[in-house]
């Protein structure tokens, strides 16, 4: 069965032979008291990854994002929410609201409707927190972060990032012979931007493999953060393991993660190029996360039925807004050319039906 179902973007497995072995997995102790071992030195390699000053490990974004809010209310602040941001860092956001927090939502990826919002809603006894993923594998764009902090700056405002879909992809300088940029510090790196008002958060989990979220930013902010999270107080830590796993990552993206985005850009321009020459087509841009277009509901649910009988697995997803479900192909730097032809002439296979009946295939 080919699987195009994971989003492990570089194909990073960490196996227990290939870490650093471990005396325990938890000392047992909340990370309030001690860090568990390696965490820092792995945080400290994130930010400098990232362009931050420091960072700060959690279990997962969901305990990111909920501390994350519940500091940031601490003050008064007003939320204005992109729409279609990723449920995560949503809820963080949602959690806080039943405190008063006013939380406005903006059109996706567009500053001027930002911009409309801080001028119509705007308290002067709130700071403006602008919340935002890095990237939208949907539409395939990074967000115009440049702009989000520049209207949130005209403010006296801040703008966090749920950079969970980037990291370890997207980096500086794009061009045409690294079109994901270099290193995999996510979108920050990617438009060039920084300030000790931005906040990032990320999981590992996709494009490192490792199942560990950090938040990165300003040591004024990052320490604050840490002194304030009730996860570092009432949750287990990040296990030994883990870090290890994300230590193993980042030494892997510092040795050839520029090879495995290559590889991953190959396979992606390979797929689309696919679908182009037997009359498909998908968004995505050049990201791993590839969706039919035109196909939909009824028709992308049987044709999904059809491919695991011819031995490809994909994912039927739905748009943040809702909708019917659409098909997408989740590309890693493991997959081979090989698995993409196939992959392609299964969809050739389908594609008369598909063309020919919206009813059936």
């Amino acid at each position: 069965m080919l699987d195009f179902t994971s989003a492990l973007y570089l194909g990073l497995r960490h196996p227990s032979g290939s870490l650093r072995p471990w005396d325990q997995l938890t000392l047992g102790r909340p990370a309030a008291l001690d860090e568990p071992p390696g965490g820092g030195a792995v945080a400290a390699d994130l930010a400098a990854l990232q362009g931050c000053e420091r960072a700060v490990l959690l279990p997962s974004t969901l305990h990111l994002f909920l501390d994350l809010f519940e500091m940031l209310a601490d003050r008064d602040v007003a939320i204005y929410r992109e729409a279609g941001s990723y449920p995560i860092a949503r809820w963080g956001a949602e959690r806080v609201a039943t405190r008063g927090v006013p939380i406005q939502v903006f059109p996706h990826h567009d500053p001027e409707g930002l911009r409309r919002a801080l001028a119509r809603t705007f308290e002067r006894k709130r700071r403006p927190v602008v919340l935002a993923d890095g990237f939208c594998p949907v539409c395939g764009g990074p967000a115009p972060l440049a702009d989000y902090l520049e209207a949130a700056r005209r403010f006296g405002g801040m703008l966090v990032i749920d950079d969970t879909q980037a990291l370890g992809i997207l980096g500086r300088d794009p061009g045409p012979l690294v079109p994901y940029g270099s290193g995999g510090g996510g979108t920050l790196r990617w438009g060039g931007v920084s300030g000790p008002d931005i906040l990032v958060g990320a999981s590992l989990a996709k494009g490192f493999g490792a199942p560990v979220a950090a938040l990165a930013g300003s040591a004024l902010v990052i320490r604050r953060f840490a002194s304030l999270s009730d996860t570092r107080v009432h949750c287990s830590p990040p296990s030994v393991a883990v870090i290890h796993a994300a230590e193993r990552a980042l030494a892997i993206n510092r040795e050839r993660g520029k090879q495995l985005r290559q590889r991953l850009a190959q396979r992606v321009r390979q797929f689309r190029d696919g679908l182009g020459r037997i009359g498909w087509s998908s968004t995505g841009g050049l990201f791993p996360v590839q969706t039919l277009r035109t196909i939909a509901g009824p028709v992308a649910i049987r044709m999904y039925q059809r491919l695991l009988q011819w031995g490809v697995r994909a994912v039927l997803v739905r748009s943040r807004s809702g909708g019917a479900p659409r098909l997408s192909f989740l590309i890693t730097a493991r997959h081979s050319a090989m698995d993409i032809d196939h992959c392609v002439e299964a969809l050739d296979g389908l594609a008369s039906g598909a063309k020919t009946s919206t009813n059936r295939i």
